[in-house]
């Protein structure tokens, strides 16, 4: 049977005989470092990685095809056996976990994915095919559409897929995130209804974590969630800043902080902190259904985000407005300028709104500090055009031996903020902040 093509001319022995080859590559890079490799041979790696990882794609993809044709073929021989329909999918989950090497439940998750894409997203599944788009984000984009009908999903799969620069250089949370706005521009309702089935689900777990620790989970609505951290963040940095930490790092503490109030040793040391919501003029004045923006969440549907304003003001919440200038064109944030190397509050909250998450090509991290994009010893100006929200991790990676980052024009002369990312194996990505909610369109 293994000898036996799939209607292709490859067989499973062949794909096997290939393996081994890949398998290789370990033992002859290895070979290579103990000659001396050269930046001749880390640039080598380097696209040879990057080819793999197209090739873990393709073969995800030819996946999908495969369980596609292998549900569809057992359906089928039920049906033709005469078989109840309600026993024409049984056990076929778990005949494609079994196959992939994993649980049933993993399973389900398999098949539903494959059957998306081989019925309602052409152009995700041709991109996953073609190596352009990984099996996850290819997930990502299934899920997130999954509460629209078939001819909304296959809008959703045009616009984002059809052309795969659109793409490119995003990280997992932004592809989410413009698949939901998509979503919800599409079929408001439907998203409403869904985020509705979505707190019936609140709960929270624990699992197992190694070295006897423990993983405690919360599964919240979203604001509430977003309240929870916020304030277990704000009160950390007010424990570091007046030299209370006792050594610890801000992810101690706020693990501290929840074990003590959640079994009530503690109380909050200031009143709960502000969660932002941008939103454009239409979606909160004018009943427009444009998607508002939640700082380190993503998109929520605009009904949602006015709801959620109406309680917070008829409540005894403070609620503050604070207005955002942009292009009407294209949602770009109006620029503001400074003469400090440290970026003031303003200007660094101007840029948290603009990259939302760290700027680094595939990297959804949150911003944790701002930078600059040509340094300021190199008399690089401190401004939003020059700044630049990176996490941690990128940043610190940025200032090794090699790597550059430049402030570049974008090639479809929109002058948005793209930034030219530069690898010390000579390779380059580039990044543009992801779009904002649309101001008010005024016809004098």
């Amino acid at each position: 049977m293994d000898d036996e093509s799939c209607g292709d001319g490859l067989s499973p022995n062949d794909i096997r005989r290939f393996l081994t080859r890949i398998a290789a590559i370990a033992v002859s890079s290895t070979e290579a470092d103990d000659d001396g490799a050269d930046g001749a041979s880390a640039t080598l790696a380097v696209e040879t990685i990057t080819a793999l990882e197209e090739l873990k794609a393709a073969g995800a993809g030819a996946q999908a095809v495969l369980t596609n044709k292998v549900a569809d073929t057992i359906r089928r021989g039920r049906r033709d056996a005469g078989r109840p329909a309600a026993r024409w999918n049984t056990g076929i989950a778990t005949q494609i976990g079994l196959a992939r090497k994993d649980s049933p439940h993993r399973g389900t998750t398999h098949l539903g994915l494959a059957r998306a894409l081989t019925a309602d997203m052409p152009h995700t599944l041709g991109q996953l095919r073609c190596g352009d788009l990984s099996e996850w984000r290819a997930t990502i984009l299934v899920r997130e559409t999954a509460c629209l009908t078939a001819d909304d999903r296959r809008i959703v799969d045009e616009r984002l897929c059809a052309d795969p620069t659109v793409l490119t250089g995003k990280g997992d949370s932004t592809v989410a995130a413009m698949a939901a706005r998509l979503a919800a521009e599409l079929d408001a309702a439907a998203v409403a209804r869904r985020k509705a089935r979505a707190a019936r689900h609140r709960r929270v777990t624990v699992r197992p974590a190694p070295d006897f620790m423990g993983h405690l989970g919360a599964l919240l609505p979203m604001d509430r969630a977003v309240c929870v951290w916020a304030t277990l963040r704000r009160d950390a940095d007010t424990l570091i800043a007046t030299g209370d930490a006792d050594g610890r790092t801000r992810d101690q503490i706020m693990a501290d902080l929840l074990v003590e109030r959640t079994i009530g040793l503690a109380h909050p040391l200031s009143p709960p902190v502000a969660v932002q919501v941008v939103i454009s003029d239409q979606s909160l004045l004018g009943g427009s259904d444009i998607p508002a923006e939640v700082p380190g969440y993503g998109p929520i549907p605009a009904a949602a985000a006015r709801q959620w304003i109406h309680d917070a003001v008829d409540s005894d919440t403070a609620v503050t407005l604070r207005k955002l200038y942009a292009r009407p064109t294209d949602g770009h944030l109006t620029a503001v300028e400074s003469v400090a190397r440290c970026l003031p509050t303003g200007l660094a909250r101007l840029i948290d709104l603009r990259d939302r998450t760290c700027r680094t090509p595939w990297c959804d991290a949150p911003i944790r500090h701002h930078d600059h994009i040509t340094p300021h010893e190199n008399g690089g100006p401190t401004t939003a055009d020059n700044g630049l929200g990176l996490c941690a991790a990128c940043n610190l990676a940025k200032q090794g031996d090699g790597w550059a980052t430049t402030r570049t024009d974008d090639t479809e002369g929109t002058d948005v903020h793209t930034v030219e990312f530069r690898t010390p194996t000579g390779h380059t990505y580039r990044s543009r902040p992801p779009a904002q909610p649309l101001p008010l369109r005024r016809v004098s």
